[in-house]
């Protein structure tokens, strides 16, 4: 097993204007499955590669058990890489794909058959061990790429985007293996996707990148529910985190928030954390599972703003309501239960919780409270 460490990783192009990758630092603790998490661009992957040894460093350190890497060749990493695209060799059978590297390291056949065998029982390929990659669905090809990186037995296993070729089903049903496998293994991981949900499920911790740099890392749950800034905000949720137009002010005596000539009163342990920011301009972040067709039965925290239903969306399990503000016109999404009489057109007070509010400045678009 293995601990990662990234510390000030830079990678500058040559004719470029700017850094792909800046002052990129992060920790991987022994067994812990970390996900970098970005959009298209962002450099996460070119952070991969770099860890992995297939891209030069500009700047920085890549550490593996404390020993600095940048100078080791990638073959000497002991490292397993799995891609987007399943790289298998159309030519052979499973087995022989899972085989391969063994073969070339010149493993004893009896030991490469087991090792052959084990890693096809894990991943439920062994019926499939002699047919070749064109008899096989997507899922099992992908299947197949795990189990040449699993059989090697790593000190780190690396994924970039493996699961982005695959259907909507398929990549559900994938994720879950992935999963399962890497709890079992135990193996030290870092897996890179722009698809939050895979981050949510999938990562002990993520880091979000954006621009090339670390916007923010943390447990899941953790970077979900306290968003360092308007970006993490809006791209980790789905619905987005809603994002309105507000300022600080006092209201019977305490610390409000005002939006669209609406006040809501902060919790207490919000209220002391901005009062020093009353008179300002602040943007206002509410979650759309915090916004209620009405106020709930003994909630201690709530406002309620004048809107007009812009959309119903019917999910099935739930129903989005897409709403504008009378008195500014700015929409947002509420998600609300199963079934709703409202229709497009209709006007309503819909429910705040205050204590759920983010408070994010304007100038920085970094997190306030």
């Amino acid at each position: 097993m293995a601990v990662i460490t990234v510390d000030n990783l830079c990678k500058r192009y040559a004719g470029a204007s700017v850094p792909a990758v800046h002052d990129v630092s992060f920790s991987v603790a022994d067994r812990e499955f970390m996900v970098l998490l970005g959009p298209s661009g962002c450099g996460k992957s070119t952070v991969l590669r770099m860890i992995a040894g297939l891209e030069p460093i500009t700047s920085g350190t890549v550490s593996i058990d404390g020993h600095v890497v940048n100078a080791v060749p990638a073959k000497a990493r002991d490292i397993a890489m799995v891609f987007q695209s399943y790289a298998l060799y159309p030519h052979m059978t499973v087995f022989d794909n899972l085989a391969f590297g063994l073969r070339r390291r010149n493993v004893e056949k009896t030991e490469l058959a087991r090792r052959v065998g084990a890693a096809a029982a894990k991943l439920g390929l062994t019926e499939l061990l002699q047919r070749k990659p064109h008899a096989l669905s997507g899922g099992q090809r992908q299947r197949v790429a795990l189990g040449r990186a699993i059989i090697r037995d790593p000190k780190v296993f690396l994924f970039d985007e493996p699961l982005s070729n695959l259907d909507a089903a398929l990549r559900v049903t994938t994720r879950n293996e992935l999963i399962k496998q890497q709890r079992e293994i135990g193996t030290t991981s870092i897996y890179v996707t722009h698809d939050q949900v895979e981050a949510m499920t999938m990562g002990h911790c993520i880091c979000i990148m954006n621009h090339g740099g670390v916007v923010q890392i943390g447990r899941p749950l953790d970077v979900y529910r306290k968003p360092a800034d308007t970006f993490v905000a809006r791209f980790l949720g789905n619905p987005p985190m809603n994002l309105l137009k507000g300022k600080l002010g006092i209201q019977n005596g305490r610390v409000a928030v005002h939006v669209a000539s609406n006040g809501a009163v902060l919790a207490e342990s919000s209220a002391t954390t901005v009062a020093g920011h009353v008179g300002r301009e602040v943007i206002v972040g509410v979650r759309p599972e915090d916004l209620y067709e009405a106020v709930p039965a003994g909630a201690a925290h709530f406002a309620r703003l004048p809107v007009r239903v812009v959309a119903v969306e019917p999910l099935g399990a739930e129903t989005l309501l897409v709403v504008s503000l009378d008195a500014s016109g700015e929409e947002l999404i509420a998600r609300i239960g199963r079934d709703t009489p409202l229709c497009a057109g209709d006007r309503f007070d819909v429910a705040l919780d205050t204590a759920a509010i983010h408070l994010f400045d304007p100038g920085t678009t970094k997190a306030i409270v």
